[in-house]
């Protein structure tokens, strides 16, 4: 029976591949050709203005005199994001915990709750952060209007406009429009735990605070932390928030906002290609980092 059954095993491996083949082929002229194209670019002293012609440097954006090693510019543009990714994804798991619990509460209003919940992760990005700006508008925004008139601020605050408070609020708007997605995420991953385990806590009288630690935070941890590194991949790349509500400032500017105005604003086709590809791979660090601690996390709780 073994030669039976390593044949239909490489059978049924053939076939995964011609199915996967197709796909593979897609992902790598959309995704491969791009990311290949702009490491060549960042080899280069390639312009916007002169893209035809450009000669071969190296490792001079990276590393050079100019390099970006050596500006100060992006450094501020990795500390924003990492604070910016850190922060948010932090909030937005917490909270999205405890909105998690109390959906997964029986009640007749669930449903029509969870569809509310949806309404701020469903409207685009550039249209909630318009929003946001308006709202927060020194002197037309309803939310000084309001904070003045229950007495608890003295005078309007310039929430998108103040080097102290930017970086915050930008966090802040992004914790109202992606916690829904932590939510949801974190609510699907409850809804996997069997009911004997909280039938048997019951009878045997365990407090809820004991039944959420040692039983319901260990078997939801694998889709908390999935959670977790799709929202982190996806604050590290922010854009649109930062741009519509601060543009290039410096205080709130992110790695791909510091790329769009190299590439743009400035037209330095190389070395914006050079910030764009130290995005990727830091990316795809942050993703190889998360994938270890999640692997190990979810080994140290099954054992």
């Amino acid at each position: 029976m073994k030669p039976v059954a390593s044949g239909l095993a490489a059978l049924r491996v053939r076939r995964a591949w011609l199915m996967l083949g197709p796909m593979l082929v897609v992902l790598l002229l959309v995704a491969g050709w791009p990311l290949g194209r702009t490491i060549w670019f960042s080899l280069t002293d390639a312009e916007l203005s002169l893209l035809g012609v450009h000669g071969f440097v190296g490792l001079d954006n990276y590393i050079g005199e100019y390099g970006l090693v050596w500006d100060a510019e992006w450094w501020r543009s990795v500390r924003n994001t990492m604070v910016f990714a850190g922060l948010s994804v932090a909030l937005e798991t917490v909270l999205g915990l405890g909105v998690a619990l109390l959906l997964n509460q029986p009640s007749r209003l669930r449903t029509a709750l969870r569809a509310a919940l949806l309404v701020p992760w469903a409207i685009p990005t550039v249209v909630s952060a318009k929003m946001w700006s308006w709202m927060l508008h020194d002197q037309f925004g309803i939310v000084n209007h309001y904070l003045l008139a229950l007495g608890v601020l003295s005078v309007p605050l310039a929430w998108t406009a103040d080097p102290d408070l930017s970086l915050f609020t930008i966090i802040a708007v992004d914790v109202w429009k992606s916690t829904p997605y932590m939510a949801l995420l974190i609510l699907a991953a409850l809804q996997m735990v069997p009911v004997d385990c909280y039938e048997a806590a019951k009878v045997d009288g365990v407090p809820r605070w004991t039944v959420f630690r040692r039983v319901t935070l260990p078997l939801i941890l694998p889709g908390v932390m999935v959670a977790m590194i799709f929202r982190t991949l996806d604050a590290m790349r922010v854009f649109d928030l930062i741009y519509v509500m601060t543009s290039n400032s410096r205080d709130t500017k992110s790695m791909s906002v510091y790329v769009r105005e190299q590439l743009i604003d400035f037209g330095l086709v190389g070395y914006g290609s050079a910030a764009a590809t130290l995005l990727f791979f830091m990316i795809a660090l942050v993703t190889i980092v998360c994938m270890g601690i999640m692997r190990r996390s979810v080994e140290k709780a099954a054992a």
